[in-house]
């Protein structure tokens, strides 16, 4: 595959895309993505708002494949709900206006399940139906690819080739001990009084324990619907984003830059990809 990643983040896609292509070219406007990015991958993404990018630049780099995580605060369980209206889908319809004049060979698109049955879901479908490419819609989440993180994600796959759906794996989940950090930074743990303020709202887990909830962007800040936090003998912490990292399935080696703060970090991984999960969408593109 010839690919662009659309709404790079901090290169999820081109994790997952592994050996079964190269991607082309990067593009995402948050630089504390980009400079993520350009640490892990060696390339920077281009720092350009995609609902400008026009049809010809996009087609210039004769990429056959666009692998796409567009914005989900428009259709996840906690957003407003307003699709295709919220301003955060423009750079969205400006792709698929960019779709109907130089569409790809294929696409795969992440996001929410609330994606599905969608104002911008049934514009995908219309884009790509009108030029002929068969499409698969799949829900998976990472619990069933064994990580014990719970991450339901749609996958839209869309092909002019055909194309069948693979079965899902059904490893179960590890331990969530294989994915912590040995030593814990100290300003994960909560205080007391910060604990016992919020304790009852709390996704508590231990580190036997096979399961953890999905990490959000809001995570660090809020405690109620953001992600598990770890009970130790030394207390209660949050979870470290290299074992948020670790959890989405990132290699090995994957870090931020010193100098980006916590929350920061927290966002760049509540808008990343599971790894094995992309990594498995992708593979409905090889197996004809």
């Amino acid at each position: 595959m010839r690919a662009l990643e659309l709404f790079s983040g901090v290169g999820g896609w081109r994790c997952a895309l592994g050996g079964r292509g190269q991607v082309l070219a990067a593009y995402d406007v948050n630089e504390a993505a980009n400079d993520t990015y350009a640490l892990n991958h060696g390339d920077r993404p281009r720092p350009r708002e995609l609902a400008a990018v026009p049809a010809q630049a996009l087609a210039a780099h004769g990429a056959d494949t666009w692998l796409m995580s567009p914005p989900c605060q428009p259709f996840c369980r906690m957003g407003n709900h307003q699709g295709l209206e919220d301003p955060r889908s423009r750079a969205f319809r400006h792709l698929m206006d960019v779709f109907r004049e130089a569409p790809p060979q294929q696409v795969v698109l992440e996001n929410v399940v609330g994606f599905l049955g969608s104002d911008a879901h049934a514009l995908f479908l219309k884009c790509i139906r009108a030029h002929g490419m068969q499409q698969l819609d799949l829900e998976a989440c990472p619990s069933r690819f064994g990580l014990p993180n719970q991450r339901p994600r749609v996958y839209v796959v869309a092909s002019r080739q055909p194309l069948r759906p693979l079965p899902r794996p059904d490893l179960p989940p590890r331990p969530l001990s294989e994915f912590l950090d040995a030593d814990p930074e100290p300003e994960l743990f909560l205080s007391p009084a910060t604990f016992e303020r919020h304790w009852r709202g709390m996704d508590l887990v231990v580190p036997e324990d096979r399961r953890s909830t999905c990490f959000i962007g809001g995570y660090g800040r809020r405690f109620v619907g953001s992600g598990s936090f770890l009970k130790t003998r030394d207390g209660a912490r949050r979870f470290s984003p290299t074992e948020i990292a670790r959890l989405h399935g990132l290699p090995d080696g994957f870090h931020f830059p010193p100098e980006l703060p916590l929350e920061v970090r927290y966002r760049l991984l509540g808008n990343g990809l599971s790894i094995p999960v992309a990594a498995w969408a992708l593979d409905h593109l090889r197996d004809r």
